[in-house]
């Protein structure tokens, strides 16, 4: 688990905007040249950037102290002071800004690039906004604004169109190897992945995205094993997987114990669409297993056999996938205009040909 973060916290600061200027005209031959003195400039803001390449919030551990610059103050014969630099914080897609005390979600940074968390302090006013013709030498400016300082909780939550839930050694990760250009560890024994794995599954001219997390066992929601501890990704998943290995001995009550661990973690995703795949069925009676097993489950979810060395199963599994990762739609939302997706604009105006 080397170089995987998906919590922390950072404290998190705008910048100070700079002070406007007291200063006068001097210039020979104008004893009286009035006052002349700069704006502070703004503080620098502190901006959250999502980069496509970032799977971590490792970095983010290593620094913990984000400041923006100040802004600089004004000066004489009315010039501006700089703008202080923005701090920018790189973070992976599918992060989550939160309150570091309370937990309350600030912004979801899903579908963005750039988000704009704290704003610098408005640069103060020289003395020569202040000039009347009662106050003529006006001898104050304005003090820059304060900016803000927060400790922020930075949370990851992968985004993947497919989660796979399983035990230990069920063939999630040679599933998602065989699938997709991830390289999930694959060993014979339990655990082998410690960390969630992303891959990209290439159906016809859709991508699909899965999710690989590590097994989850009996026990879960009282901390057994890793607990829920990666749960979270795939929390915003349109489907999951449950793969139950036909060659273990619990394989009928494994799927509905795999379901009670979830449900205690969230009903919300519990209740995801759900599909079941049958894995290892090469093994000795995983064929007659599977049988068994689809009969007691086939009449509400879709239910699949799978062995990673019979590549016409494998085909059914990627059409499957393509179904659960589809937005529903009705049936016949576009009937009324001939099958196509554009709706016509009746109010827009059309100029006669001539």
């Amino acid at each position: 688990m080397l170089g995987f973060s998906d919590e922390t916290y950072i404290d998190v600061s705008s910048g100070n905007g700079g002070s406007g200027c007291v200063s006068f005209h001097r210039e020979k031959f104008i004893p009286k040249g009035g006052p002349d003195g700069g704006d502070g400039g703004k503080g620098g803001d502190v901006v959250f950037v999502v980069k496509s390449n970032l799977r971590t919030l490792d970095h983010l551990k290593m620094v913990r102290v984000y400041r923006a610059e100040n802004g600089r103050g004004g000066q004489g014969s009315r010039c501006f002071g700089r703008n202080g630099a923005d701090i920018e914080i790189p973070v992976p897609p599918g992060t989550v800004i939160k309150n570091a005390d309370t937990g309350e979600v600030i912004q979801d940074l899903t579908g963005m690039d750039r988000f704009v968390f704290l704003k610098g302090g408005r640069g103060g006013l020289g003395n020569w906004h202040f000039r009347t013709a009662t106050r003529q030498t006006p001898k104050f400016a304005q003090p820059g604004e304060k900016g803000v300082s927060m400790r922020v909780g930075v949370e990851l939550l992968v985004i993947a169109d497919i989660g796979f839930v399983g035990f230990p050694n069920a063939g999630k990760s040679s599933l998602i190897n065989l699938l997709t250009n991830c390289r999930s560890k694959v060993a014979d024994y339990p655990f082998t992945t410690k960390i969630p794995q992303l891959g990209v599954m290439r159906y016809a001219d859709q991508d699909i995205i899965l999710a690989d997390i590590p097994g989850i066992i009996e026990g879960a929601s009282e901390g057994a094993g890793m607990g829920f501890k990666f749960l979270r990704h795939i929390s915003r998943t349109k489907g999951l997987c449950y793969l139950v290995d036909m060659s273990d001995e619990n394989y009928l009550e494994a799927f509905d114990i795999l379901q009670k661990e979830l449900r205690e973690y969230s009903e919300e995703l519990a209740a995801k669409k759900t599909m079941i795949i049958g894995t290892k069925i090469d093994e000795p009676d995983g064929e007659e297993h599977f049988e068994e097993f689809k009969k007691k489950y086939e009449s509400e979810y879709k239910v699949l056999p799978l062995s990673i060395y019979m590549d016409e199963l494998l085909i059914h599994v990627e059409q499957a996938f393509m179904e659960l990762a589809s937005v529903d739609q009705k049936k016949d939302e576009f009937a009324d205009n001939g099958g196509f997706t554009t709706r016509v604009d009746n109010d827009a105006y059309y100029r006669d040909e001539q």
